[in-house]
């Protein structure tokens, strides 16, 4: 008998041989310089797998389906095991530079809870809260606050902390009742960042805390939303997707893709602004927040109500008209009828149905919210690019799936509008080189125009001489700083050697021989509306 299972044994062993090929097979690895993606099946959002000759990157960790399952354990564990994979690096992104309700919802909740009114002048929660208009700050409301129709210009104030600044959000507030109004109050739509600042100074106020914190407790972690950060400052570069775009030449959109920083922060951080903008999130974490948004405030999985559905219907209730015309056409089937903006959300008609989405754009990244409530449905599109029409086509042509009318090339169309708009700008950057060759010369000497220049609300520009020419410098925007290079008679231009950052036109006024103001605008036809030059009234002060 013993010998029988001696023998038994040395078969057996013999058969594991056998198995050992099965039991020790790996998928084969891609050839140098060539990659694999495997898109894995998670039921909702993304999931993707991508590997070279070397390395594994595992793009998104997929959604969690309910407390005790996620798309990692269900789906993902087991394909890379089958595989026979450890992964080198997982990806998660995306930063959110839109408001998409954020802002928005926090004050709903402090609605629900008494402690915030929407229709309640913003003095009754700050006080000392004051605008350049007396008229508006008096009667300026919460819900005035996060609609765009306080009466500022497209990105007023922006230049308070867009590009990155030293400013903290208490010198943001001291600066806002010097930033002009341009428009009449309730009057229009013009998209304010500024005011979603307000906004989140009030949150901050009634709940005793910073906004990000505000936000922290009532909803990212109620919602489960363990991979969102409210400040870009907290993205961990190793698990971000980082920004590109394009600087040129000859303008700033214009010329190859490239990485524009190694983090998020480094090229955008708006901790001071985070109520604006400040959100770093995932696809599968953003997932909760869309479907939390269309059940009016309830959360997924058996989570918590987060406001009421009275709520719920007030933030999406328009507030004012952004946009109007006659009807969609053949050529151009997302125009809408109606366009609104309600409060944190754009709402519109789009193909017969209403639409509530929110776009929005950082240096090297542009997004979109989009969600159609008639049918519980909602996406999102993050991306690490500055490619708009990417975006857009990406946007339309995923809703008119949903929707069931896809029957619009919204690729070939963004070409067609892009190869347009290439050919304008780059006609424009000729032109605006042209004339500075031909240009008159400055009327004074150069060291008559250096010195220190001030802004009511921005601070101050300092002008000096070096090297035989000028150079600018706004002092609390350090990206900002560069020759400052004659245009044409007394009219100047920038060189910044950021070239991620947008030059300007510095035009000096001239009284009895010597310049006393100065006012400034952007070089570039496309340049991105938070680049707010021409909200400066520059008077010099040494």
């Amino acid at each position: 008998m013993a010998q029988y299972r001696k023998w038994q044994w040395k078969f057996r062993a013999l058969g594991l041989s056998l198995l050992l090929p099965v039991l020790l097979w790996q998928a084969p690895r891609p050839a140098t310089g060539q990659f694999e993606l495997l898109a894995a099946d998670i039921g909702q959002g993304n999931a993707v797998l991508v590997r070279t000759a070397r390395h594994t990157l595992l793009y998104e960790a997929g959604p969690r389906f309910s407390r005790e399952s996620d798309a990692g354990n269900r789906v993902l564990v087991p394909l890379l095991r089958a595989l026979g994979e450890r992964i080198d690096m997982l990806v998660l992104s995306h930063r959110d530079s839109d408001h998409t309700g954020g802002a928005a919802a926090l004050l709903a909740m402090l609605v629900d809870a008494g402690q915030v009114e929407w229709d309640a002048p913003v003095r009754t929660y700050l006080p000392d809260f004051r605008l350049s208009d007396p008229f508006i700050s008096e009667r300026i409301t919460v819900r005035d606050l996060i609609s765009h129709r306080a009466g500022f210009g497209l990105g007023a104030g922006d230049l308070l902390f867009w590009p990155n600044s030293d400013r903290t959000r208490a010198e943001i507030m001291a600066a806002i009742p010097h930033v002009p109004i341009e428009y009449g109050f309730r009057a229009g739509y013009h998209y304010c960042n500024l005011m979603f600042v307000v906004a989140g100074e009030v949150v901050a106020a009634k709940m005793g805390m910073p906004f990000e914190a505000c936000l922290q407790s009532l909803i990212l972690t109620p919602l489960g939303m363990a991979n969102t950060v409210p400040m870009t400052s907290m993205a961990d570069p190793s698990r971000s997707a980082l920004p590109h775009g394009r600087v040129g030449p000859p303008l700033r959109y214009q010329g190859e893709m490239t990485l524009l920083s190694d983090t998020i922060p480094g090229i955008w951080n708006w901790d001071s602004a985070a109520a604006a903008g400040g959100i770093c999130t995932t696809p599968a974490d953003w997932t909760r927040w869309m479907k939390t948004q269309l059940a009016s405030g309830q959360a997924p999985d058996g989570g918590p109500r987060l406001w009421s559905e009275t709520q719920g219907r007030e933030m999406w209730r328009p507030n004012v008209i952004s946009g109007s015309s006659p009807a969609p056409t053949d050529q151009m089937p997302n125009r809408a009828i109606t366009a609104t903006y309600a409060m944190g959300w754009a709402v519109q008609d789009y193909r017969g149905e209403r639409i509530v989405n929110h776009g929005g754009g950082s240096p090297g990244g542009i997004s979109s919210t989009f969600l159609i409530p008639g049918r519980n449905a909602g996406f999102c599109v993050f991306t690490n690019a500055e490619e708009g029409f990417c975006l857009r086509a990406l946007r339309q042509g995923i809703a008119d799936i949903v929707m069931d009318k896809a029957s619009f090339d919204w690729v070939a169309d963004g070409r067609r509008i892009e190869a347009e708009g290439t050919a304008r700008s780059l006609a424009a950057a000729a032109q605006i080189d042209a004339a500075q060759a031909a240009g008159a010369p400055p009327s004074l000497p150069l060291s008559t125009y250096a010195g220190t220049w001030r802004d009511p609300w921005y601070g101050d520009i300092e002008i000096t001489e070096r090297d035989g020419g000028l150079h600018l410098a706004f002092t609390r925007s350090t990206a900002l700083n560069g020759p400052l290079e004659p245009y044409d008679g007394d009219k100047f231009r920038t060189r910044f050697p950021d070239l991620r950052e947008e030059d300007a036109f510095v035009t000096f006024e001239i009284e009895n021989g010597a310049p006393v103001r100065a006012r400034v605008r952007g070089v570039s036809p496309d340049i991105d509306f938070s680049y707010d030059y021409q909200d400066l009234r520059l008077t010099r002060v040494s």
